[in-house]
């Protein structure tokens, strides 16, 4: 992020170059506003996170666990509702349990399923931690309550279309 706003808008400026010289540019204006949001997002995101020593797909499991009727998933399970790949939950995993946040468990009925449960630790780090990044407001700022509403159900469509999700 920059000390000093720029005295104009930089992807307004290229979207106005690239139709110009390319074509028309609504598509890429709108993936270079994405994307720059995203970091504005995950910056503010990393900081609010940071002195609880969490990332936010750390952040991310240890909601997930939390939503969790019983405080613990199969990490197949985990994997496929945070849309991670395997070696990326474990990994997760892996770091939550060396900090006391969650222990894996045998599941009862199935020797080859583990399942990870978030510890009472776990549940106190969470707490404090859905705090901080609700009072940065996940880094999501300039935008009413509606308007917010109506970009995740814009975000979605374009989610959909490429299969993130049925309904």
């Amino acid at each position: 992020m920059t000390s000093q706003p720029l005295p104009f808008d930089p992807i307004a400026r290229a979207a106005e170059l690239w139709e110009k010289r390319i074509g028309p540019s609504t598509s890429m204006a709108a993936v270079t506003s994405v994307m720059r949001v995203q970091q504005i997002i995950q910056s503010a995101v990393d900081a609010a996170l940071k002195p609880h020593g969490l990332t936010f797909a750390r952040f991310e499991a240890l909601v997930l666990l939390t939503f969790a009727r019983t405080g613990s998933l199969p990490m197949r399970v985990m994997g496929e509702r945070l849309q991670l790949h395997p070696t990326s939950v474990t990994n997760i995993v892996d770091r939550l349990e060396a900090d006391g946040l969650v222990r894996r468990n045998a599941h009862p009925t199935d020797r080859r399923t583990t399942l990870v449960e978030i510890t009472e630790e776990g549940h106190v780090r969470r707490e404090a931690a859905t705090q901080a990044v609700t009072e940065v407001d996940f880094g999501l700022r300039g935008l009413t309550e509606r308007q917010t509403e109506q970009l995740t159900e814009l975000l979605a469509r374009v989610r959909r279309a490429v299969g993130d999700f049925q309904d």
